[in-house]
């Protein structure tokens, strides 16, 4: 049997390269290079003498002469690109890069710049490092994760998109694998898993985009949305290929349309290692916001009223896990769902209400309940009526509808709520419901607030305000690592309450203008702290296959630092 040119072990934190392969090819495999940091013995033994310049530099030398590049791009995805090209050339490098700039980094390799990347996937193709499958070609699917070159107990997570629901701008077709890229780049730079233990996937179903079926440029299948059975199908002929070949691994699914979201995940969820970040992981963020949040109103979470501006994907999940939450503390299941009202695109969702999908009929409000309000409309009851009518406490905006907590709306919230909770969550910031200066000014610096991007520190008054980002960084990073330390069967609802419970435990609250979450900058801390509450609940509930001996331990041991690979120069391959 042939011997592979280069042999990563990931399996632990000091990992080991062994290479057989000599001179060039070794400059363009992205693990395996690390440019001008070979020693002069490791070039004149690999066969790089004379391909690099003369000096050895150390990888905290390149690192300052890779920023100093990166911040002369001159736009965000000039940024963005230049980082990609980095990652393709040198994967430790890029890493290393941006784990020490990751708050600065974040919004370009994730939201919002990647919104954009997406967007000009096919325009700007320089490549991708990802899988991508075609509805017209299922016969390919197990051959082509095999092609991927990675064994069974290579893979700890497989992240997909059918890229229909991208961020706030829909549907893009093929390319969607960026955000699966953009995913495992955060999983590693704040949970440490490693990035050869990781394949983003993106399902090229077709697309109904027309400028994309009408461009030259276009590289996915030029068609329109394949759904129904043969989508069920292929979605199938996947999800089996990667537990064939993968036993070990989480499947993560990303950026699915409203549609096929929450039926994929509910149909899944009980046969194999999965996670939907959009619904689970949205939802996970949000709830560690509003634990915080409630504790500063002094007022018991199942007493609150909740307010859902966005029934999606997004909007259904944070009312199911804020839901559950109010059970856990004393609520009764029943009388928990009383407590939430929830708006699609024709108003509050109404039992007899137009166009209610499956998934939100249970938030559906009786037409009994509101025939004695007093609204203009009562087959399209607006947000302003039912604040009116409701005086919530809890507000949430999953619309991408920027502006629809208006000054009146915040404003009538106010007078009847001493520390109203609004959180305007919608990505990017052009699609906000409300921007957290005007909601500060409008409830007199009585708001606590969390927001889907950064916004940074903000002054009202004498106080400056650390506005929360609930950034699904801060939960499904941490999610995986915990499945992967135990290597767990099942991701459940308790495991995902857990890391929300253990997100909000590392808040100070208190001091006035406090965030309502930690900052993106403790990620690493962060991500080790809910892994280790998801790894102990996996462990309870008898869904760890590899219980933990040492939980610190084990944790830290998983958690990959991007340093350069110890080298083991193996003789060449005569081949």
């Amino acid at each position: 049997m042939r011997q592979r040119e280069f042999d990563l072990d990931t399996t632990t934190r000091e990992a080991v390269l062994r290479i057989s392969a000599r001179g060039r090819l070794i400059l363009v495999h992205p693990m395996a290079n690390r440019g001008t940091a070979f020693t002069l013995e490791e070039r004149e033994q690999l066969g790089l003498s004379g391909l690099l310049p003369s000096r050895v530099t150390t990888i905290e030398e390149q690192m300052r002469r890779t920023y100093a590049q990166y911040l002369r791009s001159p736009s965000p995805l000039a940024k963005f690109i230049y980082l990609s090209q980095l990652r393709d050339r040198n994967e430790v490098l890029f890493y290393r890069l941006l784990s020490e700039h990751l708050e600065e980094m974040l919004p370009i390799i994730y939201t919002p710049t990647i919104g954009e990347a997406i967007e000009r996937f096919s325009h700007e193709y320089v490549g991708a490092r990802g899988l991508f499958l075609s509805i017209d070609h299922p016969e390919l699917i197990e051959q082509s994760l095999t092609d991927f070159e990675l064994d069974a107990d290579d893979v700890d997570l497989v992240v997909v998109t059918d890229s229909e629901g991208i961020l706030g701008i829909g549907d893009q077709g093929i390319g969607g694998i960026q955000i699966a890229i953009g995913k495992l780049g955060v999983y590693t730079a704040a949970a440490g898993i490693h990035p050869r233990r990781a394949i983003p996937v993106v399902i090229d179903v077709g697309t109904d985009n027309l400028g994309l079926l009408n461009s030259d440029l276009y590289l996915g299948e030029q068609h329109a949305r394949v759904r129904g059975e043969r989508y069920d199908e292929f979605i199938e002929s996947f999800v089996q290929a990667v537990n064939k070949l993968f036993p070990n691994a989480m499947l993560h699914w990303e950026d699915f349309g409203a549609g096929n979201a929450h039926r994929i995940l509910n149909r899944y969820s009980d046969r194999i290692c999965t996670f939907n970040d959009d619904i689970q992981g949205t939802a996970a963020v949000v709830l560690a916001a509003v634990l915080a949040a409630v504790r500063l109103t002094g007022v018991r979470l199942p007493q609150h009223r909740v307010l859902i501006y966005g029934a999606g994907t997004a909007g259904v999940g944070i009312a199911d896990i804020i839901r559950e939450a109010m059970s856990q503390a004393g609520l009764p299941a029943d009388q928990a769902y009383t407590q939430f009202y929830a708006f699609n695109s024709r108003g509050l969702i109404v039992e007899d209400g137009e166009s209610v999908r499956d998934f939100q009929l249970p938030y559906a409000r009786s037409r009994e309940e509101v025939s004695s309000w007093e609204v203009e409309d009562p087959s399209r009851i607006t947000l302003a009526e039912t604040v009116r009518n409701v005086q919530p406490t809890i507000l949430i905006g999953t619309s991408a509808q920027n502006g629809a907590f208006s000054e009146d709306v915040v404003r009538a919230m106010a007078e009847n709520c001493a520390r109203p909770i609004i959180m305007p969550l919608s990505n990017p910031t052009s699609r906000a419901e409300a921007h957290p200066a005007d909601l500060l000014e409008w409830t007199d610096g009585r708001a606590l607030i969390a927001t889907g991007g950064p916004y940074g520190t903000i002054r009202h008054g004498e106080i400056y305000h650390t506005i929360a980002q609930a950034n699904n960084a801060l939960i499904f990073p941490g999610l995986g690592l915990g499945v992967s330390v135990v290597k767990a069967t099942r991701v459940t609802p308790e495991m995902i309450y857990a890391a929300a419970d253990a997100l909000a435990g590392l808040v100070n609250e208190y001091r006035p203008g406090a965030s309502l979450l930690p900052s993106m900058n403790d990620l690493r801390l962060v991500a080790a702290t809910v892994a280790k509450a998801v790894a102990r609940k996996a462990e309870e509930q008898g869904l760890a296959r590899r219980p933990m001996t040492n939980p610190i331990n084990d944790i830290y041991q998983m958690m990959w630092k991007p340093e350069y690979p110890k080298l083991e120069i193996l003789p060449a391959d005569p081949a």
